[in-house]
């Protein structure tokens, strides 16, 4: 027991030396941070942005192809060879309708195509040729064939039913892919490039994305009912799940380039060395700081975007020059939106066209703390 009881003491003590050290530790690092401050310094924070540039889309889906089921003449139907959901191929026969006046009208005259060839003069029979033509017609419009390899969508017709011209009976689909023409407004039309990646969400599908591709464009616009000019974009789904139907609705991004992931540093943490190179001050555990060498160019009017260098994530930098009043803070957005209508030099991460800023403490004149352009 005794045992026992020592090193229980002997646990505390070490708790309590560990429990000590960390509180000064702490309590020497806020000291110093705390007369770092009271010198004048200042802590900035690096930002970290990822930027998608994309133009929004919604829109229904539909087929790759469609063909509605219908029926040229009137007439009984006297066979069905499909069911809804069939998987069908170019040229297959769906259905059929009573046809036996038709083939008495083409045998009838085959019959006096013979009795011509007798007595009758050449152009009555070349007549007759063209005639057994508009006959054979007539009797390939008594059934209804597949255009295309296909799906039958829908069908409704069965045996014994009488049937007027043009009536439908169905649909059959094709879906190799889905298609959809969507509206683009005419500030993101100059951004559009067949090839494009797209993604779609929909409804049905809950959150899981399906990908796809602009396929073309026309070269001339159009004017909607609301009175803006728009473009109307071909968009491909190859591959769309089964649970996905013609006539679902999306929507979804055209995506312009990839995501990019920023390093953004404010613009008073810049340093300026006399051969004219770049480098940021970062502050260490212990409040010292250490010079980090990089490259940056202007992003905005208040931070600058490193190309080159490495920051540790959540780094903290020594101000070096008291900061400039900002215009915006840059934050996640979608750049070239057309929900937006941000044009490549606007606000948020593209830089002010034409607009200088002012260079940080130290920069030299015509440096990279000079005027701000765009991206």
């Amino acid at each position: 027991m005794a045992q026992k009881k020592s090193l229980r003491i002997i646990f505390l003590i070490l708790i309590l030396a560990a429990l000590t050290g960390l509180i000064i530790f702490f309590a020497a690092r806020g000291t110093k941070k705390a007369a770092a401050k009271n010198t004048g310094e200042t802590s900035l924070k690096v930002l970290y942005e990822t930027v998608t540039n994309v133009i929004e889309i919604s829109g229904t889906i539909q087929a790759a192809q469609t063909q509605t089921l219908k029926v040229a003449g009137s007439g009984t139907v006297t066979a069905v060879y499909v069911k809804v959901g069939d998987r069908v191929k170019k040229g297959d026969v769906l259905m059929e309708l009573d046809k036996s006046e038709q083939e008495y009208n083409l045998a009838k005259h085959d019959y006096d195509t013979v009795q011509k060839q007798i007595s009758g003069s050449p152009k009555e029979l070349e007549l007759m040729q063209y005639q057994r033509k508009t006959l054979e017609k007539k009797l390939e419009d008594r059934k209804i064939t597949a255009n295309f390899d296909g799906v039958v969508a829908d069908f409704t017709a069965a045996v014994g039913d009488y049937l007027e011209a043009k009536d439908s009976v169905g649909t059959l689909i094709q879906r190799d892919y889905l298609k959809s023409y969507v509206e683009v407004v005419e500030t993101d039309a100059p951004k559009l490039q067949a090839g494009q990646k797209v993604s779609c969400t929909f409804p049905a599908y809950g959150d899981e994305k399906i990908q796809g591709e602009v396929v073309s464009y026309p070269a001339v616009g159009s004017v909607t009912n609301r009175g803006a000019s728009i473009v109307k974009v071909e968009i491909r789904l190859y591959n769309p799940p089964e649970i996905i139907l013609p006539n679902y609705s999306f929507t979804g991004e055209i995506e312009i380039s990839p995501p990019e992931n920023l390093v953004l540093i404010p613009q008073a943490a810049m340093g300026f060395s006399p051969e004219k190179k770049s480098y940021v001050e970062l502050y260490q555990r212990d409040g010292s700081t250490q010079q980090v060498q990089i490259e940056a160019i202007p992003y905005d009017r208040t931070y600058f975007k490193v190309v080159q260098g490495d920051l540790p994530k959540n780094a903290e930098l020594k101000a070096l020059a008291a900061p400039q009043v900002s215009g915006t803070r840059p934050g996640n957005f979608r750049a070239g939106s057309s929900s937006q209508n941000q044009e490549e030099g606007g606000f948020g991460g593209f830089g002010m066209p034409g607009m200088g800023g002012m260079p940080p403490a130290g920069a030299p004149a015509g440096g990279p703390g000079g005027g701000f352009g765009g991206r």
